[in-house]
């Protein structure tokens, strides 16, 4: 079976020493490539009060391509669609083997105070976000009272 390599141990050790706030990560203990994350909704943004359960794999040649992330909690958002795929340039094209988990976990946390609709998963919601911001933040609200519920 295959072994963790230094670097996922020591980015697993940081992620459990020196928490980020607003967001509890706990490794698989039956797979080291695979991590359970709570994303708490940013204050000030429609997913306040929310929690957001996502999951982040890392690929066979981690570092040397970005992790695969989740989102399982249903979520309107421009930047996620309704599978939980999100739009990330940090996840895609922008990668550098320099990232960590620990930064790609916080600008998951930045898009959801700063949705992106140039750049969409959900175009439905990136449509919303541009003709009437105020109905699709009503409506990321609604969602996140249905569905992030505190567990």
């Amino acid at each position: 079976m295959a072994q963790p390599t230094p670097r996922i141990i020591k980015e697993t050790q940081n992620l459990a020493k020196d928490k980020v706030q607003g967001i509890d990560v706990t490794p698989d203990p039956h797979n080291f490539k695979h991590f359970y994350v709570i994303i708490s909704g940013p204050p000030n943004t429609p997913y306040e009060g929310g929690v957001f359960d996502v999951e982040l794999l890392l690929p066979d040649d981690y570092p040397m391509s970005p992790p695969k992330c989740v989102f399982n909690t249903k979520i309107y958002h421009p930047n996620i669609d309704n599978l939980g795929r999100i739009c990330l340039d940090v996840l895609k094209d922008k990668w550098s083997p320099a990232l960590q988990i620990r930064s790609i976990l916080l600008s998951i946390q930045v898009l959801l105070s700063s949705p992106n609709p140039d750049d969409p998963l959900n175009n439905e919601a990136a449509n919303q976000w541009k003709t009437n911001e105020g109905l699709a933040l009503m409506k990321a609200r609604e969602y996140t009272q249905k569905y992030a519920k505190k567990h």
